[in-house]
């Protein structure tokens, strides 16, 4: 009798022990995995060290996680179909009124061969009722091994990111900006070593901007890596930089597609919706 149950205890320990693992797998699974609108993906997708997205061949109508990956290629983040729209042979992000960040808009990021050096280029649109609020993330960037972000410095030497804002001043001046953590920045958010698009005079709403982006790594604990953002043809910034110092994580490793207001305070909303249109999409790794 106690042979008996100690078989049937020793079964039920083990039959607990591998539901716990499944649970912590399974948790893994749920967070890593590409999610569109909470339906979790195990589809392996292509990743590319080049691509064109130009949305000329999707019809006008909602933009799909499906068609997105298609385009894209692997999606990392969760696709928010009802914030996405193919518009006439552009890509139409909606930013949702009274919302910041993750819940006002999309962020993604897509998967790229690592890579030393990326360059890229994108077009941005605002609509014309748009309502610039304070700013926030715009388009697409580059994600440099541990991809830091949300005011997290990169001091340690981990990783980095390139972005791009839009950012409008107290005294009402509208612009696009670079926003670039790497080893040496100087505070815990983003640097926009104090550049901007245009130079003077604001943003128009309405109206094509042609965005360049380059990232270069650097080598060693070196300040050898570049950092280039042109707008326009126009150079915003051009400069040599130190992004990491670790070696296991010196490399382009994401394309980022980030969208959304914020900053963190309230004042970054918007009390109505804002449409913001892309179009001519490039990304290259650099031989």
């Amino acid at each position: 009798m106690k042979k008996k149950h100690f078989v049937n205890r020793l079964a039920g320990i083990t039959l607990l022990a591998t539901v716990m693992v499944f649970a912590a797998c399974e948790k893994d699974l749920l967070t890593d995995a590409p999610i569109p609108d909470g339906d979790a993906v195990t589809e392996a997708r292509a990743v590319y060290s080049n691509r064109t997205v130009n949305w000329n061949n999707r019809a006008h109508d909602s933009y799909s996680y499906s068609e997105a990956a298609a385009d894209f290629g692997n999606l990392r983040g969760t696709w928010q179909e009802s914030r996405a729209f193919n518009s006439n042979g552009t890509c139409r992000v909606t930013l949702l009124k009274n919302a910041l960040s993750g819940a006002c808009g999309l962020i993604v990021n897509i998967d790229v061969t690592d890579g030393k050096s990326y360059e890229m280029d994108w077009q941005v649109k605002f609509h014309s009722a748009f309502d610039w609020s304070r700013g926030g993330k715009l388009g697409f960037g580059f994600h440099i091994g541990d991809g830091n972000t949300g005011c997290d410095p990169a001091w340690d030497g981990n990783g980095g990111t390139l972005r791009v804002m839009w950012y409008q001043t107290d005294a009402g001046r509208v612009f696009l900006q670079p926003y670039v953590y790497y080893r040496d920045q100087p505070g815990n958010c983003g640097n926009s070593f104090g550049k901007s698009y245009p130079s003077s005079g604001s943003l128009s709403k309405g109206t094509w901007y042609n965005v360049h982006l380059w990232v270069q790594l650097n080598n060693g604990s070196n300040t050898d890596g570049w950092v280039e953002m042109k707008v326009n043809g126009t150079n915003v910034l051009r400069q040599q930089i130190r992004w990491v110092t670790n070696d296991s994580k010196r490399s382009v490793r994401e394309i980022t597609f980030h969208t959304f207001r914020g900053g963190s305070q309230t004042y970054w909303q918007s009390a109505s919706d804002g449409y913001i249109y892309y179009d001519n999409l490039y990304w290259n790794r650099v031989n």
